[in-house]
């Protein structure tokens, strides 16, 4: 099948009579496209600012030297991140089409980086969703007046489980008391036990505030234990004993999958409506979160912490790696999301513009959220005794773990529970819109006569992820989605990171990619274009290549907690992160063997063109194209005119 053939519907045949060669005229299916602009910039903040920004950023920033951090995170941001984030967008609202279409017809060799990019996007929405489906657990038992992650009283609670609301009911009842082995018990008795003769209570515990020394025994907070245990059912399970299902979060994982098909159905015209809500009210959410939380004590501490410069860090190669990833993982690129979502911009829309402001917009949600959790990560510190350093152990745990420790210690729990866990949920799932609809782009693009059930397809991928999530709400679910999550959006979206900026700033030339840029209205001055190339030719791929060399050389297999994962399963890890990359040589090696086997693969088809000429991306009706038919016709040697 043709590539006309592949992009058109419907097809007229008029005999010219010389030659006997045939005239096709086709006619494009109408396109969706975005209503107005607002929508499009929305949509793209809606999908780039999601749970990282709330979890893994600031748990980064207290990992990397503190605000030390941002300045690793801001270079990457300009020399990496900007630059491929723009790329992205440029191509789609020039082509007007999804990354499998669009890579193909702009380097033919390189048919394959727009499969590994929808390959990438896939897997992540598979195990991303079942964060979303976490946050509505939580949300549906915050509801409930007693929050059971701060208790010990549960069914599954060991003896080393360790409440404080339970350890401040024991002080108020005795002054004498601490909560120990799941219950009240005379803190004089406890101090004997670990040999401090005749209840030495000076030795043995703080008595301004009757708590035992955190060293003198395993203390595991209730909210660790109830995510652990509770919410994913781990104890006891390994890979060779994966366990049964968890009900809960199955219904939740569909319920999620449900919202979002609904909010989808429609392609972009019920996106273009739904990220007026999914893109603005967590910021709502986040401003209360912040000024409830500045009014904690121990506040300042936990803000403090978030923004102080440890400068030594710096001189640590993770710090840049980890910088690199973050900016992957939260501007989303590699992923084809942005490529699709832009292909239904207007021809002229100014992207260069839309880039710059999501990409900062996204800069400071991320510190925002860090004075958000970071003042309430200083409380519970404080409430619990310990250092900063020991509350934090995970980016997950940070979400599910500390968050929920400190909650439950606030006035009216339920009430910020409820309204955090909200959050996060509209976050997720509004992460998760663009990336159902770069697949749905694709097979679109390929069968257009589809486009009339798009809802279906839409309705296919969702049933789809649906169905490949499910091992993860096992009990031993967890192992499978770090798993995932260690492999996927990791060192192998590095390469497709290379080989997208390759294919513009060498394949297809930089100074022809920018002059498509002036064709949409956007015309720079020297210093920026100057800019644009170096980093399209030189800065980005080069970071993105020592980057990837680093994250290899310094490899680990990946664990969850102190569970080491065995080797076979380490093998189907590098097998996922591998098969994100395998489109690429596929296509290469079937486009070799289709022929023609010289240059003219790196170069562009001469379907290549502005989506101003084909009538897609820009609401307007379409227009016809001609192709003459020969007898015989090389791939290569397509005309259009």
């Amino acid at each position: 099948m043709t590539e006309a053939k592949k992009w058109t519907s419907k097809t007229k045949r008029v005999s010219l009579g010389v030659g006997g060669a045939l005239v096709e005229l086709t006619q494009d299916p109408e396109r969706g496209s975005w209503a107005n602009p607002i929508e499009f910039v929305l949509s793209c903040i809606g999908y780039a600012v999601g749970i990282g920004n709330v979890w893994r950023f600031p748990y980064l920033v207290y990992r990397n030297g503190g605000g030390a951090f941002l300045i690793p995170f801001v270079l990457m941001l300009i020399t990496m991140g900007l630059p491929i984030f723009f790329l992205e967008l440029a191509i789609g609202q020039y082509s007007g089409l999804g990354p499998n279409e669009a890579f193909t017809r702009m380097a033919p060799a390189l048919e394959g980086l727009g499969y590994c990019t929808l390959v990438v996007i896939l897997l992540v929405m598979v195990y991303y969703m079942v964060i979303v489906a976490w946050t509505l657990f939580y949300t549906f038992v915050s509801f409930v007046p007693k929050l059971s992650w701060a208790y010990c009283d549960n069914d599954f609670n060991t003896n080393d489980c360790y409440s404080g609301l339970q350890g401040i009911q024991c002080q108020t009842n005795d002054p004498e008391t601490i909560f120990y082995n799941k219950t009240c018990i005379s803190a004089r008795l406890i101090c004997k036990n670990f040999g401090f003769e005749d209840g030495n209570v000076t030795h043995c515990f703080d008595t301004n505030r009757l708590e035992l020394l955190q060293h003198l025994y395993t203390r595991t907070l209730s909210s660790e234990e109830y995510f652990n245990d509770r919410v994913l059912g781990l104890r006891g399970a390994t890979w060779e004993h994966f366990g049964g299902i968890r009900w809960e979060l199955l219904g939740c994982l569909t319920l999620a999958w449900i919202v979002c098909f609904l909010c989808l159905m429609r392609g972009v015209q019920s996106i273009g409506k739904v990220v007026y809500f999914t893109a603005l009210f967590p910021y709502v959410i986040l401003t209360a979160l912040l000024i409830r939380g500045v009014t904690l004590d121990g506040a300042g501490d936990g803000s403090l912490w978030f923004i102080t410069l440890k400068w030594s860090k710096l001189k640590s190669t993770s710090v840049w790696a980890d910088a690199a990833s973050q900016v992957f993982y939260s501007l989303g690129i590699g992923c084809g999301s942005l490529i699709t979502l832009s292909s239904y911009s207007n021809f002229n829309n100014n992207c260069h513009r839309d880039a710059i402001i999501v990409t900062f917009t996204n800069l400071a949600t991320s510190i925002f959220a860090g004075f958000v959790i970071f003042s309430i990560m200083g409380f519970l510190a404080r409430q619990v005794g310990m250092p900063i350093d020991d509350v934090i152990k995970s980016g997950a745990g940070l979400a599910f773990i500390a968050y929920p420790e400190a909650v439950a210690r606030m006035p009216l729990p339920n009430l910020w529970a409820v309204l955090f866990f909200v959050m996060l949920f509209i976050l997720g799932i509004g992460s998760q819109f663009a990336g159902v609809q770069a697949i749905n782009t694709a097979i679109l693009d390929l069968r257009p006569d589809l486009r009339k059930h798009e809802s279906y397809v839409v309705l296919g991928i969702c049933v789809t992820c649906w169905l490949l999530a499910i091992p993860m709400v096992f009990d031993g679910g967890i192992y499978l989605f770090t798993l995932m999550d260690w492999n996927t959006a990791s060192w192998a979206i590095l390469l497709i990171g290379i080989a997208e900026v390759g294919v513009v700033g060498w394949c297809y030339g930089c100074n022809k990619f920018l002059r498509n840029i002036a064709e949409m209205q956007m015309r720079f001055s020297l210093l920026l274009r100057r800019y644009w190339w170096l980093s399209w030719v030189v800065l980005a791929p080069i970071t993105c290549l020592v980057v990837f060399v680093y994250q290899i050389c310094t490899y680990e297999m990946p664990r969850y907690g102190e569970y080491i994962f065995p080797g076979w399963v380490n093998a189907i890890g590098i097998l996922i992160g591998l098969s994100t990359l395998a489109p690429m040589p596929f296509f290469f090696i079937r486009r070799l063997w289709k022929g023609p086997r010289d240059w003219s693969l790196f170069r562009p088809k001469k379907t290549w063109g502005p989506a101003a000429e084909k009538g897609t991306g820009n609401g307007n009706s379409s227009m016809a194209t001609t192709k003459i038919s020969q007898p015989y016709r090389n791939e290569s040697q397509e005309d259009y005119i």
